[in-house]
């Protein structure tokens, strides 16, 4: 302010538009709107003489114990400007959560109070010994809302398909009016990806909240809250006090399954994008529980459970950006591992036994993995990269060899196909990706990026293919040939020509620019090498 004297009202827009790192907004009000919108449009006329524009606003990031605190048109310019801030409704959620968790925890003691085993004055003691356990509950699922939020922000154009997506099949649904919620029309979207623009946060945030409701009750209807194997997300949302003292109470709750349903949704969404739902809908044709029941089938079988709250652990210990990078790589494996096992496994067969399956497969994979990884130089240089950058080196060497292990659930079927252990299926699959030459290819396609949806599924159908092919591969080496690497070299005698030639056409295709139309010659290859052996 350039003069000695003020009025209130010029201090506070002063300080609404002050060069600061955080500005929080702890009251009732409305005291930023769009450079579009009038005072009046606010609806907020208390404010109107130190309300400013999104475009006015200087800090660095704005968090919210209020509502209202921007209107969204408001919120969206600012994010666009360079500000970071989510929506009221994601800032203050936890309030929200809280009153939820003591709700269910009320209904759940009710049982015991009925039987005599807990009279009110101990019901009330009980409650406020579970007050600083119920806040860490209410954080941790905060924190996984936030993360999700920074995760799709951070794929940037990538996630421009996935919206679109996502808003149509809400809008089918009758769900969503992209006008009410102030969301870009399929137009705009087309802008943004021309100019390279992703999505804004608090226009994330309400995808993100769309999602989860669209999934609950899609969940609500389906059988998948009576599977005996999740009632595991029952007892994870109460205190461990409930838990230990009141099991019965947990596992007769007359909210079981909205409860259950409520912590699908959220660790579905979270953990994968609000947009996971459409886009594997729209590549398998599944349904939001077979989509559900597979996260929890690669979430367990994987255990990235661990490894995501090892990843957690690192907060303060080294960059947002890196920590970022650690999460999206456990990510990428867990949205391309659902696609896998629904296209691969029976997911409706009992949880249990599915997990069971994979997951012994995968762990004895997991075990030999730095074994099994034939470029040992170029992984322990990934690993001194990411160590370099602060990460422990146990956690970067899981995270380097995350790709290899995702060919663990192959191994599991090879081995089922050809009566042979895990280990030498996988070592044979991993010694016939070599022999093709599949490794720089799989590379190439992590960073494709597609046009549109269309182009996605394309990119996807060929690695499929290109997977299967490996499979009966393997599959053959074994059963005619021997195991692993002294296997696929006998496999590859009788088929000399023929892999040259696979593995040149690959190389070119890499060499000259990888894209759709490349990876789906890449499929027909390595389609026609390996049913040339299945004939032989």
């Amino acid at each position: 302010i350039d003069k000695a004297v003020a009025t209130p009202q010029e201090v506070m827009n002063a300080i609404l538009k002050a060069r600061v790192d955080l500005m929080w907004f702890g009251g009732i009000g409305t005291y930023i709107r769009a450079s579009t919108e009038t005072d009046a449009e606010v609806g907020d006329r208390a404010n109107d003489a130190i309300r400013i524009t999104g475009a006015d606003i200087r800090t660095k990031v704005i968090g919210e114990g209020a509502n209202l605190g921007a209107t969204q048109r408001g919120r969206i310019e600012a994010a666009r400007a360079g500000v970071r801030l989510n929506t009221d409704a994601i800032d203050n959620s936890a309030g929200v959560n809280t009153s939820d968790v003591e709700v269910n925890i009320k209904i759940a003691l009710a049982r015991p109070e009925k039987d005599g085993r807990l009279d009110q004055a101990a019901r009330n003691l009980f409650l406020a010994d579970m007050t600083d356990e119920v806040g860490q509950l209410v954080l941790r699922n905060n924190y996984l809302q936030s993360l999700a939020l920074s995760l799709a922000e951070r794929r940037g154009t990538a996630e421009l398909g996935l919206a679109r997506t996502q808003m149509r099949r809400l809008e089918k649904e009758g769900r969503l009016d992209r006008a009410v919620e102030f969301l870009p029309t399929d137009a705009v979207i087309g802008a943004r990806e021309q100019r390279g623009e992703g999505m804004p946060r608090p226009e994330l945030a309400v995808l993100l909240a769309y999602a989860k409701l669209s999934l609950h009750d899609d969940l609500l209807t389906s059988g998948l809250p009576d599977e005996p194997y999740l009632a595991t997300e029952l007892t994870r949302y109460f205190p461990m006090a409930m838990r230990q003292q009141f099991p019965d109470a947990i596992e007769s709750h007359r909210l079981r399954r909205e409860i259950i349903s409520t912590q699908l949704a959220n660790a579905v969404i979270n953990r994968c994008g609000a947009g996971v739902i459409a886009r594997l809908a729209d590549e398998t044709g599944a349904d939001a529980a077979a989509i559900a029941r597979a996260y929890i089938l690669t979430r367990d079988a994987f255990g990235l459970l661990d490894l995501n709250l090892a990843i957690d652990k690192l907060d303060a210990k080294l960059s947002g950006a890196i920590q970022l990078a650690l999460y999206s790589a456990v990510q990428e494996t867990l949205v391309t591992r659902m696609i896998w096992f629904l296209r691969n496994a029976d997911v409706a067969a009992p949880l249990d036994q599915q997990v069971a399956r994979f997951g012994a497969g995968i762990t004895a994979v997991s075990a030999a993995g730095a074994g099994l990884v034939t470029d040992q130089a170029q992984r322990q240089a990934q690993i001194k990269a990411w160590t370099d950058s602060g990460v422990p080196s146990d956690i970067a060497a899981r995270i380097v060899d995350l790709p290899a292990l995702q060919s663990a659930p192959d191994g599991v079927i090879i081995a089922e196909l050809s009566q042979a252990m895990v280990g030498d299926a996988v070592s044979t699959l991993f010694s016939a990706i070599d022999m093709v030459g599949v490794a720089r290819l799989r590379q190439a396609a992590v960073s494709l990026k597609a046009t549109d949806r269309f182009e996605r599924l394309a990119i996807d159908r060929a690695a499929e293919r290109i997977d299967l092919s490996l499979r009966v591969i393997a599959v053959d080496v074994l059963k005619n040939h021997g195991k692993g690497q002294d296997g696929v070299e006998r496999w590859r005698k009788d088929h000399a020509g023929a892999v040259e030639q696979v593995r040149t056409v690959l190389s070119e295709l890499i060499d000259t620019g990888l894209n759709a139309s490349k990876m789906s010659v890449a499929a027909s290859l390595t389609d026609d090498l390996a049913h040339s052996g299945a004939k032989r």
